[in-house]
């Protein structure tokens, strides 16, 4: 990546006396997965361009405990959310944003019970309140014109109810945005939730992203937008299932903002 992206810890931050206006909550695949390291990458340059104040944990971010509670480990869920928040308090944490509805979901939902109260938004709420303070523009730029379909994250959408907010941006950019049948408070799951990313098929006919792809493709869209990593490797293994990916990109609502203007 050519591109200097700036992106301090909270430890340097703290050192230099400052505190961030939120902290960018990473997650394990914007940390780890290589396609979702380019979202990660995509949301700290618009934040840098916005001129917002914000840190990252670095290595001291550990896992949310996300996956662990889903699977039914509930011991090492608690574990690993008290580490995570003992850190943040430590830090005195206010506010933070992350581009991961599950972790997003978890630290929202299930970290106030075990000490850790923080405002938390989704990205998508987060570039949105940008948005509306004039903080940042969005112009279409490469994507305009193009059909769109958005495929609700059901930690994002039925868990936590938003689904107004990566509509909202992804309209700015000036394309057309289509509808599944099934979407908002219907949509159906890429498959990956409930830490199922994490282990093998079990029998059936079709695998669950298969079948949200056939939604997706439906529509005809020109690209899948996603708000989550996990649902972004799904949709992209059920594009490449249906030969589709020379002529369909499945991009996060961060991606396409960020690259509006990268021609």
């Amino acid at each position: 990546m050519a591109e200097n992206l700036t992106v301090p810890t909270m430890a340097e931050m703290m050192a230099q006396g400052k505190q961030p206006e939120v902290l960018f909550w990473v997650g394990c695949a914007g940390s780890f997965d290589d396609r979702a390291k380019k979202i990660t990458k995509a949301f700290v340059k618009i934040l840098n361009r916005a001129n917002v104040p914000f840190a990252v944990l670095g290595t001291e971010e550990s896992c949310t405990g996300d996956p662990a509670k889903r699977a039914g480990n509930e011991f090492l869920f608690q574990m690993q959310a008290m580490m995570n928040i003992q850190v943040m308090n430590a830090y005195e944490v206010k506010k933070i944003v992350t581009a991961c509805p599950h972790c997003f979901n978890t630290i929202k939902n299930e970290y106030p019970e075990l000490g850790g109260l923080y405002e938390v938004m989704h990205h998508t709420q987060f570039l949105k309140s940008l948005l509306d303070d004039g903080r940042l523009t969005i112009e279409g730029g490469q994507f305009k014109g193009k059909r769109i379909t958005f495929h609700d994250p059901c930690y994002l959408g039925r868990a936590n109810n938003v689904y107004e907010a990566p509509r909202d941006l992804i309209q700015k950019l000036e394309v057309e945005l289509v509808e599944m049948k099934r979407s908002r408070a219907n949509g159906l799951c890429c498959g990956a939730g409930g830490a199922q990313m994490f282990k093998d098929a079990e029998p059936g006919n079709k695998e669950v992203n298969i079948e949200r792809t056939e939604d997706a493709l439906e529509t005809k869209p020109d690209i899948i937008a996603a708000g989550c990593p996990f649902c972004n490797t799904m949709m992209t293994d059920g594009v490449k299932n249906k030969e589709k990916e020379a002529s369909i990109k499945v991009m996060d609502v961060a991606e396409l903002i960020a690259n509006a203007q990268d021609l």
